[in-house]
């Protein structure tokens, strides 16, 4: 690991086991989201985007859909994402998530698959993001990537959430704040989605109120 970087501190971390998808599993997390007061944040001139957290099945392992954007895309093309986007007009963040899920890995999900919602994350290029949690009872497999929005879907399984050296926070020159990313297999995902995929694990597995909207963003997403 490089000099500027270290692992997050992860709480007890002892505990952390691997996640199996079961029908016991909704309730936990829908507990543990509805004793968590979210935060909002005004848009101040940004726009309203919204992303969904969405739990799936990978044969008996729960994990949440994570995307590769297209390289087709004019902004952050082949960057690890969740489904989601910007808000249209008059669109709540629950009908807004919901609505790019079923465009982008043809998910059709409803309000009373909604689990609850985590922190708004203000991001550098511009947009205000509301984490909405959903679940499914589909298998990642099931879904199909638009490919004028997404490259690949594949599953972060609770277990790789739960690892004890991530999340990893990087100290760059150019902010006071450090950078978070959450390890991927053999590739990080940075924030705003690596800050809201961990506090989804610390928030909805763990049922620790953590927050992430301080964490910065690395360069690349600053446009």
């Amino acid at each position: 690991m490089p000099a500027d970087e270290r692992p997050a501190a992860c709480y007890g971390s002892d505990k952390l086991e691997p996640h199996h998808y079961s029908p016991g599993l909704r309730p936990v997390l829908a507990k543990h989201l509805a004793a968590f007061r979210r935060r909002q944040l005004p848009l101040e001139g940004r726009r309203p985007a919204a992303v969904s957290l969405t739990v799936c099945r990978d044969r008996d392992h729960a994990a949440i859909v994570v995307t590769r954007r297209s390289a087709s895309l004019r902004a952050h093309s082949r960057q690890w994402a969740l489904p989601g986007g910007r808000r249209d007009q008059g669109e709540s963040a629950v009908e807004g998530a919901l609505r790019e899920l079923h465009e982008e890995v043809g998910l059709l999900a409803g309000p009373e698959d909604v689990l609850g919602q985590l922190d708004d994350y203000a991001t550098r290029s511009g947009y205000v993001i509301t984490p909405v949690v959903v679940w499914s009872d589909c298998a990642w497999q099931d879904l199909t990537a638009n490919p004028a929005e997404v490259e690949l879907v594949r599953p972060f399984r609770f277990r790789e959430l739960a690892r004890r050296d991530s999340p990893v926070l990087q100290r760059i020159a150019e902010s006071e704040d450090e950078v978070l990313s959450m390890r991927f297999h053999d590739d990080v995902i940075y924030a705003p989605t690596g800050a809201m995929l961990y506090q989804f694990r610390e928030v909805a597995l763990f049922g620790r109120h953590t927050r992430v909207a301080h964490f910065e963003q690395p360069l690349f997403a600053w446009r």
